[in-house]
């Protein structure tokens, strides 16, 4: 029996539907989506801001990719992606998917920052939920990595939870968490490197100017390695 909806004007889902299957999420977001999915719309809602902040760039690196979720929405405004993270298999899950949603212009590579500069020359750079993973003593060498890469007008966003709302996360966040940020601390490691820093709180999906202390997240933007 042939399947048709009442609206005609949404046929063509049902058809793509069975012509192309379900998407399939990756291990990291499969796990949010099955113990809290709200907060994929506050992923959602920080690789949009990179998506506007990053718009038109035509090589960005992602730094601690994971399973890509937000790659392809970073996708629509530029024109290339690098993504790296230092677990292997993630990196080949998420291959597998992207090719199979014949989602090109991007690439991965694995790759530890605190170890190793990844290669290529890149005119911006994201990550998020990253820093605060990275040891304190390896922190220098990360930023360091990670500008190497960098053209000199480049443009970096970063992005972690803030240091005020460790109080609310659960114990396997706060466990993994070893070096969280406030807006002052978040501006002091950008301004070592970049020209120029500017933060952004975010509480949920919504990023503002608001008073750092109330945000749950923080979102810097350094411009131009000095």
């Amino acid at each position: 029996m042939e399947e048709k909806t009442i609206e005609t004007q949404n046929q063509f889902q049902i058809d793509d539907y069975k012509r192309l299957g379900p998407v399939t999420l990756g291990p990291w977001t499969s796990h949010i989506y099955r113990t809290d999915p709200r907060h994929l719309s506050f992923l959602f809602a920080r690789y949009k801001f990179c998506s506007k902040m990053l718009a038109g760039k035509s090589k960005v690196l992602e730094v601690g990719c994971g399973d890509a979720f937000g790659m392809p929405v970073v996708l629509q405004t530029v024109e290339s992606i690098h993504g790296i993270d230092f677990e292997p298999l993630i990196l080949e899950n998420a291959k597998i998917r992207f090719t199979a949603e014949n989602i090109d212009r991007c690439s991965f590579s694995v790759c530890d920052l605190t170890a190793q500069v990844v290669g290529g020359s890149f005119d911006a750079a994201y990550s998020l939920d990253v820093i605060e993973h990275v040891p304190i003593d390896a922190e220098k060498r990360f930023m360091s990595n990670l500008c190497a890469s960098l053209t000199k007008s480049c443009v970096c966003l970063i992005g972690t939870p803030n240091i005020e709302s460790q109080k609310y996360a659960s114990p396997a966040s706060a466990a993994g968490h070893i070096n969280l940020k406030s807006a002052h601390t978040l501006k002091e490691l950008m301004s070592s490197y970049f020209e120029n820093t500017f933060i952004f709180s975010m509480n949920d999906e919504v990023v503002h100017t608001g008073y750092y202390p109330m945000a749950h997240y923080l979102l810097a933007m350094g411009c131009g390695l000095k």
